[in-house]
């Protein structure tokens, strides 16, 4: 059954590629565009596993009637339509018998079906053998600036200017800060994040800079490679400045959510206790209790978020001294119109071809 079995550089051979782990395994991480057709359920693998540890064969033979049935639904509805020619590549946790029995099945019905040796295992291997070589291959320029002056929303403007962009609060689900969580969205397991971001590095064009804001090596629970980290610290900046009126106008804004979660919120600025002293958190408990929203927002900014950003920017972002600024209003101007104007800004310090007029 070896010529059942190919390697993952003839992913792109395939019409469909189909996980058939458990959900659990699948919601963690997967190939991206691969569809779950569990040959297991998640209390299934469960149960195999603990019967294992007692009767290898009664396991297998409890686990392979298990697989049969499962198989044999999604026959009737997953896989109910697939033409005769259809070519799936199947994978489960390392090549092993789950992925190998569908490809079995599959073959015998006719159509061509091969197996992914080492499965995701495999596939897990090659985005961690990426992220230690992709990001070196590209040319960042980090957009630094304390908290509320409009990074993200520059950077979302960069893309929609037509620059290149890698906006990595975005693939984490969080905004980086110990407030950072969103209040619509879980953050994704680690392995989810890894898969995306070397699919975003993928789809960029190594001639062209890539725009990026600054962030520390973890956002919320999700820890960035190494590899990028070094890369953007060693890379040219652009400082973001903002009037600190909007900055507080923007922070009020963007964590508005916190304020109807008072309890979460108090709980989040206690954690701060250790680094401002008893006396300060109290008083900024006192401003979010009595709904003071503008003083609270106002006192965040200038006595934690500032003082935490001149701290770590001069410590990991060489090229900080010599960067250029750029006067943004994150809460009062057309942020195209402002990214265009930061693009032309650099185009016009380096009329040489500088990628950053690209």
């Amino acid at each position: 059954m070896n010529h059942q079995r190919v390697t993952l550089s003839r992913l792109v051979e395939f019409d469909e590629v189909v996980d058939v782990r458990t959900p659990l395994e699948y919601a963690e991480d997967h190939i991206p565009g691969a569809i779950n057709a569990p040959v297991l359920s998640n209390e299934e693998r469960v149960i195999v596993g603990t019967l294992y540890k007692e009767s290898p064969f009664d396991a297998t033979r409890v686990g392979a009637a298990l697989a049969a049935r499962n198989i044999a639904m999604h026959l009737d509805t997953t896989f109910a339509d697939r033409p005769r020619n259809w070519r799936p590549l199947i994978y489960c946790w390392r090549g092993g018998k789950r992925s190998a029995s569908m490809t079995a099945m599959f073959n015998m019905i006719g159509w061509r079906a091969r197996q992914l040796e080492g499965g995701y295992k495999a596939y897990r291997h090659s985005v961690l053998e990426a992220l230690g070589t992709l990001p070196s291959q590209f040319s960042f320029i980090v957009l630094t600036g304390p908290t509320g002056s409009g990074k993200t929303r520059l950077l979302q403007a960069l893309g929609r200017a037509g620059a290149q962009t890698l906006d990595l609060e975005a693939l984490a689900a969080h905004r980086g800060s110990l407030l950072g969580a969103l209040p619509s969205r879980e953050q994704p397991a680690q392995k989810a994040f890894d898969t995306a971001l070397v699919q975003a590095l993928h789809g960029f064009d190594t001639a062209r800079p890539v725009f990026v804001e600054a962030e520390s090596r973890r956002i919320g629970a999700i820890t960035l490679p190494i590899a990028l980290v070094d890369g953007l610290h060693s890379a040219p900046c652009v400082v973001v400045d903002a009037a600190r009126e909007e900055r507080a106008a923007l922070l009020l804004e963007e964590y508005g959510h916190l304020l109807r979660e008072r309890d979460y919120f108090r709980e989040q600025l206690l954690k701060l206790t250790p680094l401002h002293g008893r006396e300060r958190i109290a008083s900024w408990c006192q401003l979010l209790d009595e709904d003071r929203r503008a003083e609270l927002s106002e006192a965040l900014v200038t006595q934690h978020y500032d003082p935490a950003y001149t701290r770590s920017t001069r410590k990991h972002f060489g090229a900080l001294a010599r960067a250029p600024h750029f006067t943004f209003h994150p809460m009062s101007a057309d942020p195209i119109e402002e990214a265009r104007a930061l693009l032309a800004q650099l185009a016009s310090a380096h009329p040489c071809g500088d990628p950053a007029s690209q």
